[in-house]
């Protein structure tokens, strides 16, 4: 352990309180695993299932351990937007998109990521529909209707926040059959794929006690691994291993605009959200939307992309990375039309390769450990933070600034390049 010497400046700790215990059991393999978002459409030329197969032992090697794949589902052609529409328009819940691949590709796909120790999970979308799903000709009764009795498209907010989804229709989940239907859908992939848990597309908008149901029920075919695309906590009592660190996410952003790390020791200060204890957080510096919607890296962070991605690798979470990024993607990939990655020569790959492999490495950085303790490095663009677990400490000194800085967290006195950052383990 670090000497208390070498702790000379303030500090406050940092820890996730528990406001029940969690009923979630996370598969063992989950506890030190990172993530990677495979975008499939823009992953290759020809948008193949079977090359990000071919893919998969590089991934292995950066140190991926789940693989998350977008939807892979045929796409409704019903008020499309876009030559190709989006991804999240699902016109058959038991398919494989054809411009992907077929079934039989996606077997491949699992088998090989498994016979590498890796893990996949399927992007699945429970809020809403293609208008052609079978389902709404076929039981109309599971859409929400609008005032007029009408099933009508996907709305989200009120006044100059309201957002009309013009592609989709939504589900209601007050009807049980619909639920069945649901669960039974998800369980088929397990089944007929073998793929090991979900990522779940506006987690948010289902009832709780659906996806503790559904849950349960998934659990008895195999284990599986449970994302969801919110952060609510109540999701994480019974239902999902994991949830969004959005607020984390936009605190990176906000800092990097100026470089600032008040910003981030101001969020661990007053952290408003409390978790069952266990719970995971997945922490990132791009996903799909952020980077479609939002910026690229380059964008978003500058040329203070590494230590803004250094720190959501060792804060307490699970660390995401977005197809691309170890190739510096440097442009907002289109969301509804063919717009391949660029690949180059994957420059950050030792980047990555070595944060990862400190993530399997350290006991202090597993998914489930919450305990970070946050210190002052008398420096206002310098962000330093321990992370401490099973007899080891992780420190963490970031420079988020382009110029040099002089900080004042260990023994001795130290000053960071230029974007520059410190991992110090005992």
């Amino acid at each position: 352990m670090l000497k208390r010497r070498l702790l000379l400046a303030t500090a406050f700790v940092f820890a996730l309180a528990p406001f029940a215990s969690a009923d979630v059991v996370h598969p063992g393999w989950s506890k030190n695993a990172t993530i990677y978002e495979v975008n499939v459409r823009q992953y290759s030329p020809d948008s193949a299932l079977s090359a990000v197969t071919k893919d998969l032992p590089r991934l292995k090697t950066l140190g991926i351990d789940i693989v998350w794949l977008m939807p892979i589902y045929p796409i409704g052609k019903e008020h499309r937007k876009g030559p190709l529409g989006s991804y999240y328009s699902v016109a058959d819940y038991k398919a494989v998109n054809p411009e992907f691949g077929t079934m039989d590709d996606l077997r491949k796909l699992v088998a090989r990521a498994h016979g590498l120790g890796m893990k996949v999970i399927l992007d699945w979308v429970p809020n809403h529909t293609a208008w052609d799903n079978p389902w709404v000709k076929q039981h109309p009764e599971w859409y929400l209707k609008d005032e007029s009795g009408k099933i009508g498209p996907v709305t989200f907010g009120s006044g100059a926040d309201k957002q009309v989804w013009e592609d989709v229709v939504g589900l209601d989940y007050k009807n049980p059959a619909l639920r069945a239907a649901m669960i039974d859908a998800m369980a088929f992939w397990i089944k007929t794929a073998d793929v090991d848990g979900f990522r779940e597309d506006v987690a948010t908008n289902v009832p709780v006690d659906f996806w503790n149901e559904a849950r349960a029920q998934l659990d008895k075919i195999k284990p599986v691994f449970m994302l969801a695309e919110s952060d609510k906590p109540e999701l994480q009592q019974d239902a999902f291993d994991m949830t969004y660190g959005w607020d984390f996410y936009h605190t990176l952003v906000a800092s990097a605009k100026t470089g600032d790390a008040d910003l981030l020791r101001a969020f661990f200060a007053h952290t408003p959200r409390t978790y069952p204890p266990g719970s995971y957080r997945m922490e990132f510096t791009s996903d799909h939307d952020e980077n479609s919607w939002a910026g690229s890296d380059p964008e978003l962070y500058g040329k203070a992309f590494k230590p803004y991605a250094v720190i959501a690798a060792t804060v307490p979470g699970m660390p995401l990375v977005y197809s691309g990024q170890e190739s510096v993607l440097d442009k907002r990939l289109k969301f509804f039309e063919k717009d391949p990655i660029v690949w180059k020569d994957y420059p950050l790959t030792d980047f990555y390769r070595s944060l990862l492999t400190l993530k399997h490495d350290s006991p202090a950085l597993a998914n489930d450990n919450a305990a970070m303790e946050v210190l002052d490095p008398h420096n206002a663009h310098v962000f330093a933070f321990t992370r401490t677990g099973a007899h080891q400490r992780v420190m963490v000194i970031a420079n988020l600034s382009g110029k040099p800085q002089a900080v004042k967290v260990t023994g001795q006195p130290m000053t960071l390049k230029p974007y520059d950052y410190k991992i110090i383990q005992k």
